[in-house]
């Protein structure tokens, strides 16, 4: 069970969320901490879960992921059953970096970064359209990124 957690505690979770690369140290000085206090205060935000991981941010251009598509899926029955197959099939694609359940017209957005335009074709004729339960699919190319991974405000 996760204990209350305080200004101090907030402040270091902001500074981890900015940067996860911060020293113990460095944390310490900015939350006016021991060094001491900070590590177990820390500790205890990654064991009660309030952090779930670090890691770094690749730019995508670096690595020919350059363009972003946001996938509407639309699956052919509404059973938890469908779902629970598309969502162990969709888990097992390196490809999808998000995966929502959604309410609307849809009934999952995807998130999935490749190359270019001829590289999602090849994917969504070879695996996406393939997915069990899979009735239909809207694609969406993102033209610019305003906003993406944002931190929380908290």
């Amino acid at each position: 069970m996760a204990s209350e957690i305080d200004r101090t505690d907030l402040r270091i979770l902001r500074l981890l969320q900015g940067d996860g690369r911060l020293s113990n140290a460095e944390i310490a000085k900015r939350t006016n901490t021991s060094p001491a206090t900070c590590h177990r205060r820390t500790q205890r935000l990654f064991a009660e879960g309030y952090v779930t991981g670090v890691r770094a941010h690749v730019d995508p251009q670096k690595v020919e992921r350059g363009a972003l598509t946001i996938v509407g899926v639309v699956l052919d029955r509404s059973t938890p059953e469908s779902f629970a197959a598309f969502e162990e099939a969709i888990s097992a694609l390196p490809f999808v970096l998000d995966c929502h359940l959604v309410a609307g017209d849809f009934d999952y957005f995807l998130k999935v970064r490749v190359r270019d335009m001829a590289d999602f074709n090849k994917l969504h004729g070879e695996k996406l359209i393939g997915l069990p339960g899979v009735r239909q699919t809207r694609t969406f190319f993102v033209m610019k990124e305003v906003v993406d991974n944002a931190p929380l405000d908290f």
